[in-house]
């Protein structure tokens, strides 16, 4: 008999470590678990999943994936995009299947609605964390990212990869949606350094319209940033959802608010998934949500997705003495001098990871 993708993935679990039990649970009650791996924070009774789909209650005990990957590439570290984390870098990613949003426009939907759209056809491969820092090394990858569905909700699995990877000397990064919990970030701080989040707009009910809540994701960027992970934040420009100008305006505030040291990339949205009715971002839109994110006093922004297209803004500047440090064609490093994470004119430093 064919085994179900459900079933293939129910086989590659373990005991989740991002949850408790719900309440009391007097002998012989309903033993529902909360689980905190995501901002929904979940209720989940015995035999469900929370919304993610791949995080369930089995008799009392919350079961998260393991031991498998749906994809694994070895990309450039500007492709995340990191742009202050080890310019030229390569990084080891890997993802799973599933999400706790359901975006419209997700260029990953083939892995990250595999359990809830029947149109997303994936594959999984058995993979061990050795497996996967040996492909890292093998490719001469600095970096290894969890990335393609939504990391938070795969978190256990994630630090067994990335304890590894430590051992090997490498470096840790998270592709996310930013829709996190105070536990979870308390949970991967020992093994994590590097966070991407996409910050997807200013607006509540738009948010809530892709299946997150605005206050979780504002909340969990502050948390990154003080709890001393490198952060950098990326919007992709929605025409006619996130791109007037006040929305805009209000994202670089927000940014700003918790440091104008974060890198903001602001990127073209192309169709994609069930979003095909709606034009692709034009390099006109990129370069007016930059100058707004200049304006509000943003030290580093950058303007994604049309290589060669948007001037200056693919490259970093010395926020001092404004010298070329990184030069940048699209995913391609042309030159880096960033020496010791000083500018080599005027000794500043730079804030990232170099």
């Amino acid at each position: 008999m064919a085994v179900s993708l459900a079933q293939a993935l129910e086989a590659r679990t373990r005991e989740a470590v991002l949850y408790q039990p719900e309440g009391h649970r007097p002998e012989g009650q309903d033993k529902k678990v909360r689980c905190f791996a995501c901002g929904h924070r979940c209720v989940v009774p015995p035999g469900r999943q929370g919304i993610c789909k791949v995080r369930f209650n089995r008799d009392g005990v919350l079961y998260a994936p393991a031991g498998y990957v749906a994809g694994l590439q070895c990309d450039p570290i500007e492709k995340k995009p990191f742009f202050h984390a080890y310019p030229g870098a390569s990084a080891m990613s890997f993802g799973m299947l599933g999400c706790d949003f359901h975006c419209g426009y997700c260029q990953n939907w083939i892995t990250s609605q595999a359990l809830r759209d029947p149109d997303a056809v994936s594959s999984i491969r058995e993979m061990t964390p050795a497996d996967i820092v040996r492909a890292a090394i093998r490719y001469g990858a600095k970096v290894v990212t969890s990335t393609y569905n939504e990391p938070l909700i795969t978190s256990e699995w994630a630090v067994d990869v990335f304890k590894e990877a430590k051992r090997h000397g490498l470096v840790t990064s998270y592709v996310s949606n930013g829709n996190g919990t105070k536990e979870v970030i308390e949970f991967l701080r020992p093994w994590l350094d590097l966070y991407k989040v996409d910050l997807k707009g200013f607006n509540d009910a738009q948010y809530r319209r892709l299946g997150g809540v605005l206050k979780n994701v504002l909340d969990t960027i502050t948390l990154l940033w003080a709890d001393g992970f490198w952060l950098e934040i990326v919007t992709l420009v929605v025409p006619g959802f996130n791109d007037s100008d006040a929305e805009l305006r209000d994202i670089a505030r927000f940014i700003g608010g918790v440091s104008f040291d974060i890198p903001w990339h602001v990127t073209a949205f192309h169709q994609d998934y069930k979003m095909n009715d709606t034009d692709n971002t034009g390099v006109a839109a990129l370069l007016r949500a930059a100058e707004i994110g200049r304006a509000e006093g943003l030290r580093f922004v950058y303007a994604g997705n049309r290589p060669g297209q948007t001037g200056d803004l693919e490259n970093t500047y010395c926020p001092g003495c404004h010298a070329l440090l990184v030069e940048r064609w699209g995913f391609e490093v042309l030159q880096n001098r960033v020496k010791g994470g000083l500018c080599p004119n005027c000794s500043i430093a730079i804030p990232g990871r170099w």
